[in-house]
């Protein structure tokens, strides 16, 4: 039996209870994004049930091929680090720090001195507007550009051309390191090295994350002590500084992700946990406020779903969810506080059950655990019995 999960990284489906308190009232990355390009075409995604959590323009309700529900978030934060530990069983007791005034002066000397580069920028930015905005001082001076976000993210642009990516990874791990002995909980430190020439600059595919290591036992862990390979698609490898992970494949943006997935499906026959995250609506389109490119992303995903569906085997089982909201309508460019999706299918999966609103997402990784029989993971509560069905039912 094969579980595959994927996150499609910031598709959330409306606001939290406690949204308010995150300034994030009125968000809901997937309703919102459909009313503002006249309706959603997700014909594979409405199968598995998705227009049967919200009214969703272009999105029916349907009798659906497998089960569905929605998903709380019960740690604080709505970011990414927090929405896959959650995910993974983990609840946080102590939220991670922000610096929504930029880092302390302390911190940045210490980063300079380990470093022995001059820092710019350190304030919450954009990362494609800080490096329009810095990148011609950074080719003149090879200063590193540092910057946060409404997350607690660390991060480190340099140009490729200017600082070679090796070096650039180097200081990143300079930076996890300093931020851990001067007792900072910091999510995570990424490299966003960068290349072409002012004021064009993009962004290149050779992101790196440095995550804070998971705080406590979790399903990856679980899942690998107990000889379930767990392999890695995307950054979930990063986000859970690669704990529990068996083996990890990069992605360049979410069609090479579900390359990725569908070429693991056809290497990895025997029993595993195959975990993906898709990351462009996030990183490409919400944080841009780009409803439109957000649409299309979600289209061409919808669109190869049966490639996945094709390469199922009898007991395979296909998880689709999401790590927190991004919603693209919203002034806001930062994550937003939301509930997300959760969709299930596969031959032993039941038709058109509505497993409800889940308090945590921790229920997803319950779920897993009970399904592959190993032990519980300390947080959820499994939906297994909810979903899965005695005979074998064709899609």
């Amino acid at each position: 039996m094969r579980i595959i999960a994927i996150v499609l990284d910031s598709v959330g489906i409306g606001e939290m209870p406690d949204a308010s308190e995150y300034n994030d009232e009125g968000s809901n990355t997937l309703v919102n994004t459909a009313k503002a390009v006249g309706g959603l075409n997700l014909p594979n995604l409405a199968k598995m049930g998705l227009g049967n959590l919200d009214d969703i323009p272009g999105v029916p309700k349907t009798k659906a091929i497998g089960a569905y529900g929605i998903m709380l978030e019960k740690s604080p934060g709505k970011d990414s680090t927090t929405g896959h530990w959650e995910l993974a069983g983990i609840i946080l007791k102590k939220p991670f720090d922000l610096f929504p005034n930029g880092f302390p002066e302390e911190l940045i000397k210490e980063f300079e001195k380990r470093t022995k580069r001059r820092v710019i920028g350190n304030k919450p930015a954009s990362g494609t507007e800080i490096i329009k905005e810095l990148g011609l001082e950074h080719e003149k001076t090879g200063a590193l550009i540092v910057y946060t976000s409404a997350d607690s993210v660390f991060q480190i642009a340099a140009k490729e051309e200017v600082i070679p990516v090796e070096e650039l990874y180097k200081y990143c791990e300079i930076a996890r390191k300093m931020l851990d002995e001067m007792g900072y909980k910091v999510g995570r430190v990424i490299a966003r090295p960068f290349s072409g020439e002012y004021p064009n600059y993009v962004r290149t595919p050779r992101r790196h994350d440095y995550s804070l290591q998971p705080e406590d036992e979790m399903l990856l862990d679980i899942l690998t002590q107990s000889n379930v390979p767990v392999y890695g698609v995307g950054k979930i490898y990063d986000l859970y500084a690669s704990r529990g992970i068996t083996e990890s494949f990069k992605t360049e943006d979410n069609m090479d992700g579900v390359n990725k997935i569908i070429k693991v499906m056809e290497q990895k026959r025997h029993s595993c946990m195959i975990y993906a995250n898709l990351v462009d609506y996030d990183m490409k389109y919400g944080h841009r406020n780009d409803p439109f490119g957000y649409a299309k992303a979600l289209e061409d995903f919808d669109k190869r779903l049966p490639e996945i569906w094709e390469r199922m085997e009898n007991e395979d089982i296909l998880f689709i969810t999401a790590d927190h909201g991004c919603d693209p309508t919203t002034p806001s460019t930062d994550h937003s506080r939301e509930k997300v999706p959760i969709l299930v299918c596969g031959k032993k999966i039941c038709q058109d059950v509505n497993f409800g609103i889940r308090e945590s997402f921790s229920d997803f990784g319950q779920t897993i655990a009970d399904i592959f029989g190993v032990r519980k993971l300390k947080n959820g509560k499994s939906f297994k019995k909810d979903i899965m069905c005695r005979e074998e039912i064709k899609q």
